[in-house]
């Protein structure tokens, strides 16, 4: 699926209830090393009051000519900053004097598209130039050309591209686990100017792979502006790890700076102790009403940004289903829903043999319902029997693991 960005401009952008949030006005794109087209990272929607705002690539379910659909309601309100490393799709590369590498032909600017890859990131592959003929810009049909990304020169100033490739080199193409490896292998000095130039998620997503002592000299580095945007990019439970380990005037600090939605079950998490099982539970499995479809459960495990542990079971509960939930009903684990119909309601295919964890729980008795039942994630209830989160292996094991199992100074 091919789409010019120019063509975003202006268009609706819907929550899943059909609700208009407001209107595409540009999109955000990150330079990539050497030739490689840039990658988009999200679009810049104009809201209420003219203020505009980043919604990430990644929370759009559909483009449609008229239309942007969303897969979530939730998003930042925060005003949209661009930073080192952005471009503007349309507000810093339209009407730039190029080259056409075939003939050096000069030529401007007229729009560019973007392609889903293998790995489901979006890409510049396209660029729309019309050719300038005698000094002048033409608009006869014969010399407006579609060109790869490479066969145009110029898009991007050598200045600002070397900056962005000299910052993030080698390092985008890693899984963040091996660019957390990188990172420590790098001078303190060079560590902090890679932390800077990653985009917001991408710098979380490497966060929760270091070792608490890098974890707050990255946070502590950045802007407090910026490393509250960095922590509402993080997983509740691993943001309330990381601002535990601050004063608690940082931490007031930086959680006021936060979105009150996104800050809400971090301060939640930071009242239990992090040996039980509230301490260690995410915030946001996947949960569905009970009149929710087979057909609906198997969709929400699909996305690819669940872990594999999140995604193994679906939590339901009675309205609402954001946590902490109305009354917690039982889970419906993927290999159930898989043999089931489409059309079969979740509530019928309840797993309730199993009793859902008290937050207070502690470790040991967490690891042996997990190892005891088999299970890759444990649900856990407050003493109204809500669903407040769940509790996952992965959490289990980074709290039975050594303190510092992250470094590799001692590995």
């Amino acid at each position: 699926m091919r789409i010019y960005l120019a063509r975003l401009a202006g268009v609706a952008v819907f929550d899943p209830n059909g609700d208009q949030l407001g209107r595409v006005r540009d999109a955000v794109l990150r330079l990539r090393t050497g030739e490689q087209p840039p990658r988009i990272t999200g679009l810049i929607v104009e809201i209420q009051s003219r203020k505009r705002i980043f919604v990430p690539l990644g929370r759009v379910n559909a483009f449609d000519p008229e239309a942007v659909m969303l897969s979530t309601g939730t998003v930042s309100l925060k005003r949209f900053e661009q930073r080192a490393g952005e471009l503007l799709a349309l507000g810093d590369l339209l009407d730039r004097r190029v080259t056409i590498v075939d003939g050096e032909k000069e030529a401007v600017l007229v729009d560019a598209a973007m392609e889903r890859s293998r790995t489901r990131e979006w890409l510049v592959t396209k660029v729309a130039v019309r050719e300038i003929t005698g000094g002048r810009l033409t608009r006869r049909r014969g010399h407006l050309h579609q060109l790869d990304w490479d066969e145009v020169r110029g898009v991007v100033d050598e200045q600002h591209r070397q900056g962005a490739a000299n910052l993030l080199a080698v390092f985008e193409q890693l899984r963040a686990a091996d660019l957390a490896n990188v990172l420590q292998d790098l001078s303190g000095k060079r560590r902090m100017e890679v932390a800077a130039a990653l985009p917001d998620e991408r710098l979380a997503d490497v966060l929760e792979e270091l070792p608490e002592d890098d974890q707050v000299a990255i946070l502590g580095s950045l802007a407090s502006e910026r490393a509250a945007d960095v922590l509402e990019a993080m997983d509740p439970d691993d943001a309330a790890d990381l601002l535990g380990e601050l004063p608690e005037a940082e931490q007031q600090h930086l959680l006021d700076l936060m979105e009150p939605n996104e800050a809400e079950p971090v301060r939640r998490l930071l009242d239990y102790s992090d040996d039980t099982a509230g301490g260690m539970m995410t915030t946001e499995p996947v949960i569905l009403p009970p009149d929710a479809t087979v057909a609906q459960a198997l969709a929400k495990v699909r996305d690819p940004d669940l872990s594999p542990a999140l995604a193994a079971q679906v939590f339901v509960c009675r309205a609402p289903t954001a946590t902490p939930t109305g009354r917690f009903l039982g889970v419906a684990h993927i290999q159930r829903l898989l043999r089931e119909a489409p059309s079969e309601l979740v509530s019928a295919v309840l797993d309730t043999d199993i009793d859902p964890l008290d937050v207070n729980t502690s470790l040991p008795e967490v690891t042996r319902v997990l190892a005891t039942y088999n299970l890759v994630a444990v649900p856990v209830i407050d003493e109204n029997d809500r669903l407040v989160g769940a509790v996952t292996v992965d959490d289990v094991l980074d709290h039975l693991l050594p303190r510092d199992w992250r470094d590799r100074d001692h590995v």
